[in-house]
C-alpha cells in the first residue's frame, strides 16, 4: 500500500500474515455478500485451527463450507447453520466446537468489538441455555444477561459492492447485514469489492464504512450463488 491507497493486487497480499489458530470474522448473510474469493484463499493457504465468527457457516462445497471440508475450522460462533450437512456432522461428532448465538446478540458482540465496548446487557436468551453461567441484572423490573463482546478479530473479511482507493465502502441490499460491523472489528480488515473508483467519486452521504477501518482492498470476480432458488411456477 502507498499512503492512503489501500489497494492490493493479489490475494496473497490481501491475506499476508494469516496463520494457524487465528480468530476470523467473516461477513455475509446466508450466501449473500460473502467474501467468497477471500474464503477460497484461506482454503488454499491451508491454515488450520481457526476460530470464526460468522452468521452462517456456508453450504456444502461453497463459502465457509469449503473450510469445513479441509477441517481448517476449530470453532464457530454462528446464528444460523441449517444449510450445511457437513457442519452438522462435525458438530455432532465433536470435531467442531460451536457456540450458537442469537442473531441480534451475535451482531452486537461484533459491533461492540469494533466500538471498543467490552460487553453489554441483553434480555435475549434469559432463562435458556444461552444464559448459563452469565451474570444477570435487573433493569426496570426485567432480567438481562451480560454478554461479553468479541475480541478484535485477527482478520476481518468482508465483501462490498463499491469502494474508492482509500477504502471507503458501500454495500448493496442484504450484503449490508453483518459486513459493515465486521469491517470495523478487525486488527486487519480486508475488503473485496466489485468495483474500485477514484477518491471523490463516491457520494459521502452513502458510504457505509469509512476507509479508516479498512487495511487492504482488492477487486474480485464473484459467482454470487443463490442459496435456495425459488421461482414462480
Amino acid at each position: 500500500m502507498s499512503g492512503f491507497n489501500k489497494v492490493v493486487k493479489t490475494y496473497d497480499e490481501a491475506l499476508s500474515g494469516l496463520k494457524d489458530n487465528m480468530f476470523l470474522m467473516v461477513g455475509g448473510f446466508g450466501l449473500c455478500g460473502i467474501p467468497e474469493n477471500l474464503i477460497q484463499k484461506v482454503h488454499d493457504l491451508g491454515v488450520k485451527g481457526l476460530t470464526i465468527a460468522s452468521n452462517n457457516a456456508g453450504v456444502d462445497g461453497f463459502g465457509l463450507g469449503i473450510l469445513l471440508e479441509k477441517k481448517q475450522v476449530k470453532k464457530m460462533y454462528s446464528s444460523y447453520v441449517g444449510e450445511n450437512a457437513l457442519f452438522e456432522k462435525q458438530v455432532l461428532s465433536g470435531e467442531l466446537e460451536l457456540e450458537l448465538t442469537p442473531q441480534g446478540t451475535l451482531a452486537e458482540k461484533i459491533r461492540a468489538a469494533g466500538a471498543g465496548i467490552p460487553g453489554f446487557f441483553t434480555a435475549t436468551g434469559y432463562g435458556t441455555q444461552v444464559a448459563e453461567g452469565k451474570d444477570v441484572k435487573m433493569f426496570n423490573g426485567r432480567p438481562y444477561i451480560l454478554e461479553p463482546a468479541f475480541p478484535k478479530a485477527d482478520f476481518a473479511l468482508v465483501k462490498a459492492w463499491k469502494a474508492d482507493k482509500y477504502g471507503n465502502l458501500i454495500f448493496r441490499k442484504t450484503a449490508a447485514n453483518f459486513n459493515p460491523m465486521i469491517a470495523t472489528a478487525g486488527k486487519i480488515t480486508v475488503a473485496e469489492v466489485e468495483e474500485i473508483v477514484e477518491p471523490g467519486e463516491l457520494d459521502p452521504n452513502f458510504i457505509h464504512v469509512p476507509g479508516i477501518y479498512v487495511d487492504r482492498l482488492i477487486v474480485g470476480k464473484f459467482e454470487k450463488r443463490i442459496e435456495q432458488r425459488t421461482i414462480k411456477k
